[in-house]
């Protein structure tokens, strides 16, 4: 969690979202067995609206589940090799929960 200051001062967070499933004949028949597969992934949280950053910044905490309203962003960066990547980053709209 970092907040920035500067002219649009804005709260960033990272959330990640698990993925869970079977593999092999559980798949198929449901039979409760096979394999458990599991996939996480990152996503990006900007704040930008005031109130709401100050709001994150103070209580969203590492580990805590979070749900997040938003729109996604896609968008480009050079990073710090001078190679050119893609960014997807959610800003948060109107709601942001959580519980510790």
């Amino acid at each position: 969690m970092r907040q920035g200051e500067s002219k649009n001062p804005v709260t960033i967070f990272s959330v990640a979202t698990n993925e869970m499933w079977r593999t092999g004949e559980a798949e198929l028949y449901n039979t409760g067995g096979g394999d458990i597969n599991q996939k996480t992934t990152w996503h990006r949280i900007s704040v930008f609206r005031p109130g709401l950053r100050d709001v994150a910044y103070q209580y969203i905490k590492k580990g805590a589940r979070v749900y997040v309203e938003g729109k996604i962003d896609y968008g480009e960066y050079t990073d710090k090799n001078n190679v050119r990547r893609q960014a997807t980053t959610i800003i948060a709209g109107k709601e942001i929960l959580g519980n510790h």
